[in-house]
Parts: structure tokens; sequence; C-alpha cells
């Protein structure tokens, strides 16, 4: 999905070469593609589920690799998971001449988390235009975290701002 009047960020232009890829083999070379752009995601082994400019769905199989020593997933697991898809559907909507930067974060654990987690990050219009039409400024991105047994161990809240990417003026 592609906000009106708005032309496709890098990341949107660099996913989209993926529509040549045969639609059996995308998810693995999405995964490929955006573990090389976030290494720590790579090393975590999270899973892109879909990416698109309003909504952001990640994946965390509960591997030996992201296991606390209950056997379930990490508690920085689950940060980086929840991090990482606020910081996908903002890098979706950055302009090419702005970075994102993470400038907030709270997460408040619930309940013990069972399984395999997901994260869903999503922007409204409104800050997707904001994004658009501003050269600075930050976005409070929405995210819900599930565990397998459809549980929402956690409460996240990630605040995002994004500036120019040249030099700083002083």
């Amino acid at each position: 999905m592609t906000i009106p009047d708005h032309p496709p960020n890098r990341l949107e232009r660099q996913l989209d070469r993926l529509s040549d890829v045969p639609a059996f083999a995308r998810p693995w070379y999405r995964n490929v593609v955006l573990r090389r752009a976030v290494p720590f995601a790579g090393t975590a082994g999270l899973d892109f589920l879909q990416m698109s400019t309003d909504r952001v769905e990640i994946g965390l199989k509960n591997e030996k690799k992201v296991q606390d020593h209950l056997g379930g997933i990490h508690a920085s697991a689950m940060h980086l998971l929840a991090e990482t898809a606020t910081g996908m559907v903002v890098g979706m909507n950055v302009r090419d001449d702005c970075i994102p930067l993470a400038k907030e974060l709270k997460m408040a654990f619930k309940k013990r988390a069972t399984g395999s987690m997901r994260a869903v990050a999503v922007l409204t219009a409104e800050q997707q235009a904001l994004m658009q039409a501003s050269d600075e400024g930050e976005v409070n991105v929405a995210v819900t975290v599930t565990d397998e047994a459809g549980v929402h161990p956690v409460d996240c809240e990630f605040v995002w701002a994004w500036i120019p990417s040249g030099p700083r003026k002083s």
C-alpha cells in the first residue's frame, strides 16, 4: 500500500524488486534482504511476514538462541521483535532524505509468553502524511505483541523520530 502522492522510498523500492522473484520464494528472499540490512534481526532469526507502509508484521520462533532460562522467548528478544516491527513501519515511510531514530520505548511485561511470538506495528494515514511533509518530527508507533496462544504478554510503546540525513546545521 502506497500513500497517495507519495513516491516510494528506498526501502519500498528494494522490496518492490522482489516482485520479480517467484511467489513461493519471495518470503525467503525478503528475510535475506532485511536481515542483511539489520544484522541483529538476522542473528535472532526474525521472520518478516508482512511489509507495507501502514502495517508491518514480524514473527519470532521460540528457538534456543532466543530463549531465557525458563525456555520462553527472552525479554530482550521480545524487545527486538517489537522495536524492529515499529522501526520497519517507520522505515517504509521515512523520506529518502531523512533517517529514522528510535527515541523512546516503554515495555511492561504482563504475563509469561508461550511459544513463538508476533509483533504487528501500524501507522495511521495522518502519521504517514506527517512523515512525508516534515523534515523532522516524531510519532508514537502502535505495536501489538502476541504469543502462540494469542496472549499479549507485553505492552509496548515506541516513539520514533526522523531527522534530515545530511550534515546537521548549527
